[in-house]
């Protein structure tokens, strides 16, 4: 999956397009200093899109605007702390 083209929007969110799903347009919201996918506008003319692709999407953003570092250090704190033992699963 390539990032096709993002821009700002208002209240500082982030409106990208992927190349997977050219006609949803994905929103982005900051925490802390990196993005995370607020809303996906899901076209029908688009395949289902799917966990892995929200995490490949913000990952793509986030290492487009130099913000990957805090991305990848969120994902390894938030891995760490499920508990891998389970499986990741709830109790």
């Amino acid at each position: 999956m390539r990032l096709e083209r993002w821009a700002y929007s208002r209240r500082y969110n982030i409106k990208a397009v992927f190349d997977k799903f050219p006609h949803s347009n994905v929103i982005f919201r900051t925490i802390n200093h990196f993005y995370f996918i607020y809303i996906v506008n899901w076209s029908e003319k688009d395949p289902v899109v799917t966990r892995a692709d929200l995490e490949q999407m913000e990952l793509l953003l986030n290492e487009e605007l130099g913000t990957g570092s805090f991305y990848q250090q969120r994902k390894s704190q938030t891995e760490n702390s499920q508990g891998r033992a389970n499986g990741g699963k709830a109790e």
